[in-house]
């Protein structure tokens, strides 16, 4: 029986062995058995291909297989648990293999001793486990970890994360710039004092529910750039700007914010700054045009909405600044509309703006007035403030304003248009002697926009070569004989027809169109002459008047321009006399003054034109090298051998005689005033009483008449 029962149990042993190594193959780990005096393998699985990249017959075959794979680093602290395992027992070795291909793995070798029945180590036997990806996982863990830490300490934001009670449990370096607390202070928990909260440092007029940390748990979503402003204790005010995002669990519930923080107080100071400049002026302080207008349309809407509301528009323009500037310099100039700013402020109620366009103009919004009784208070009010002298840098400075008032019941779309009609009713003001103040009405409006019209047909006026030159005689009052002619220009309007110089002399004048259409009429006069000289010769040669503005005088190259057509046109300077009204001779005294040196260095004629309408030049008159005064026409209409009249032109006469000038009176249309100039020595005239001015073709045939020499 005992040989039956050992018959039946080796079919089951042989089975179990040959389940053996199908089990240890199945396996991931590699179990391998080797020599302890050799370390040569007496067995190991197939997991060892795949893990070392070698067959199990390469693997077989070396008679030391660490020594092989090991890491030249990891080699020697590996020989060195293998020697001491059988004091030590099991062990546990963490290395690095390198496979034929020059790959590097991790390797966790769980190793122990086994010993003969004497005690000797005979063997080796272990587990290893290929640990490569936990290894990178860790490395690459470690490498965020450091990464993340790198940048939470080192950026320019404090960084902290809070509890879902709005705890701060973690705060960078920079949280103690950036909130002014150092980083134990934010975190730990001091006995004696409250924990701080996040929440201690989003101050502002802002609802506790728009707190970012409110906002963060109420809607589990992130929030961005809430800005907020704190204030110390000792008045430091500080803008921050809040980033905050949740942190939650697999569930989705939030168990930690983390807030970004940023110190954007030099930020907000410069954008402050910049809407300041944007809004207000940088030489008065006061609003500037952008607001002005912004603050207008919100009357505007307001009036639509209401319509008892009613406001009104002031635009004000100093009398006399340029003069202040250009006698006084600049700095003075500034420092008087400053000064203006100040006044005009005093003037005013709280809820009235005044604002500096640029310049000297200054406009003022009078908000929810009874009626225009209320604004033509306040210019009034202004004007009696203006009247007290200005002590400017030592220089008592005086000055007054034009104002123009525009009333919103006009019925305004736009708030471009009552500022432009208040700005029509302040020039008005200005023409009807300034210091004082105008309603705009209707009527201003169409005058205006018959002056734009004007202007218009003006400019292109000039392209279509619709000016004519008219040529008035100037006749010697002691011989009778004709001795040249002035040169007036006439506008030959394609619908309007002859338009007056009255009209359109001054329109020129302020958009500078005087400056091509003066100089053309001074060579289309010059060339005439000429032309006349040649045809009708004369014992004394005709001369030709021609009058010069004021914007004129001003142009640098005019002595070029003069040069230029006298030698196109062929005239001898000595035929030429330039007129110059008494006004502007004495707005630009020195620049004047050296202007008509070069002129007579030329032998050209000046004339002042005028004479006795302007300044008081009277004692200034023989610093300029003059030779004809032209007593104004206001004179001579009303002059009889009785009236003040006489005596003012027997003064002006003997005046320029002395100064060794000669006189021509304009205007003279009788026999009375032709016999009176006489008496009183006046050398020529020009008058309707001679002629009209005529075409240059009426003039032609004056000439013809002529005694021919």
């Amino acid at each position: 029986m005992k040989i039956t029962r050992y018959n039946g149990v080796e079919p089951q042993l042989q089975k179990r062995h040959q389940l053996i190594p199908a089990i240890l193959n199945s396996l991931e780990e590699i179990v391998w058995s080797a020599s302890a005096q050799t370390y040569k393998l007496l067995y190991i699985n197939r997991a060892a291909e795949k893990v070392f990249g070698r067959t199990l017959a390469e693997l077989y075959d070396q008679p030391n297989i660490w020594q092989l794979m090991i890491h030249p680093d990891d080699r020697q602290r590996v020989e060195q648990v293998f020697e001491t395992l059988g004091e030590r027992g099991n062990q546990a070795v963490e290395y690095r293999i390198v496979r034929p291909n020059g790959e590097v793995r991790w390797i966790h070798n769980r190793v122990c001793a086994i010993a003969d029945i004497q005690g000797r180590v005979i063997r080796i036997d272990g587990i290893a486990t290929d640990t490569t990806k936990g290894k990178q996982a860790e490395a690459q863990l470690c490498t965020e970890s450091d990464l993340l830490q790198g940048i939470m300490q080192t950026s320019v934001a404090a960084i902290t994360v809070v509890d879902t009670q709005g705890n701060i449990i973690f705060a960078n370096a920079r949280s103690q710039q950036v909130l002014g607390l150092t980083q134990s202070e934010l975190v730990e928990r001091h006995y004696n004092s409250p924990t701080w909260k996040i929440t201690d440092f989003q101050g502002g007029p802002f609802p506790e529910e728009q707190l970012p940390f409110r906002q963060v748990m109420a809607t589990g979503q992130p929030v961005f750039d809430v800005q907020h402003g704190i204030e110390w204790a000792d008045g430091t005010r500080k803008y921050l700007s809040i980033n905050g995002a949740p942190l939650k669990d697999a569930d989705g519930v939030i168990t930690r914010i983390v807030f970004s923080i940023s110190d954007i107080t030099h930020r907000q100071k410069v954008e402050e700054q910049l809407l300041y400049d944007a809004l207000y002026d940088k030489l008065t302080k006061l609003p500037n045009r952008t607001l002005f207008m912004e603050r207008v349309d919100h009357a505007l809407k307001l009036a639509k909405r209401n319509q008892d509301y009613l406001f009104a528009v002031l635009f004000l323009d100093l009398d006399r600044f340029k003069i202040v500037n250009d006698s006084l310099g600049h700095d003075v100039g500034d420092q008087l509309l400053i000064a203006t700013a100040r006044k005009l402020e005093k003037c005013l109620r709280t809820t009235d703006t005044v604002a500096h366009l640029g310049g000297d103009e200054f406009t003022i919004l009078l908000e929810d007035i009874k009626d225009i009784k209320d604004a033509t208070r306040v210019a009034e009010r202004i004007q009696v403030t203006l009247k007290s002298p200005f002590n400017l840098n030592n220089h008592e400075v005086f000055t007054s304003a034009s104002i123009g008032i525009a009333l919103s019941s006009t019925g305004y779309e736009r708030t471009e248009d009552i500022l432009r009609d208040a700005d029509i009713a302040m020039y008005r003001a200005k023409e009807l002697g300034k210091a004082r103040h105008e309603i705009f009405d209707k009527i201003m409006h169409a005058q205006t926009l018959k002056l734009l019209t004007l202007e218009n047909d003006l400019r292109r006026s000039l392209e279509r070569q619709e000016f004519e030159v008219y040529y008035q005689p100037i006749t010697s009052l002691v011989t009778g004989t004709l001795t040249g002619f002035e040169a007036l220009v006439r506008w030959r309007h394609p619908e309007r027809g002859l338009v007056s110089p009255v009209e359109f002399i001054s329109v020129a004048e302020d958009t500078g169109l005087i400056i091509p259409l003066g100089e053309w009429v001074l060579y289309e006069a010059c060339r005439q002459l000429r032309m006349w000289q040649t045809q009708f010769p004369t014992p004394e040669p005709l001369k030709i008047s021609v009058n010069l503005s004021g914007k004129q005088i001003k142009e640098p190259d005019l002595i070029g321009q003069i040069d230029h057509i006298l030698e196109k046109t062929g005239l001898d300077g000595r035929f030429l006399k330039l007129e110059i009204t008494e006004s502007v001779l004495m707005e630009n005294a020195e620049t004047v003054t050296k202007m008509l040196l070069q002129l007579r260095a030329r032998d050209i004629q000046l004339s002042v034109d005028d004479f006795g309408t302007g300044y008081s030049s009277l004692s200034y008159l023989h610093r300029f090298p003059v030779n004809t005064l032209k007593i104004d026409r206001s004179f001579v209409s009303q002059m009889n051998h009785k009236s003040r009249n006489a005596e003012i032109i027997r003064t002006i006469i003997t005046l320029a005689h002395s100064l060794r000038m000669d006189v021509i009176a304009e205007g003279v249309e009788t026999l009375e005033q032709l016999t009176e100039l006489k008496l009183l020595n006046c050398e020529q005239g020009q008058g309707y009483l001679f002629s009209k001015p005529l075409t240059k073709s009426e003039a032609g045939l004056l000439l013809v008449r002529l005694p021919q020499w």
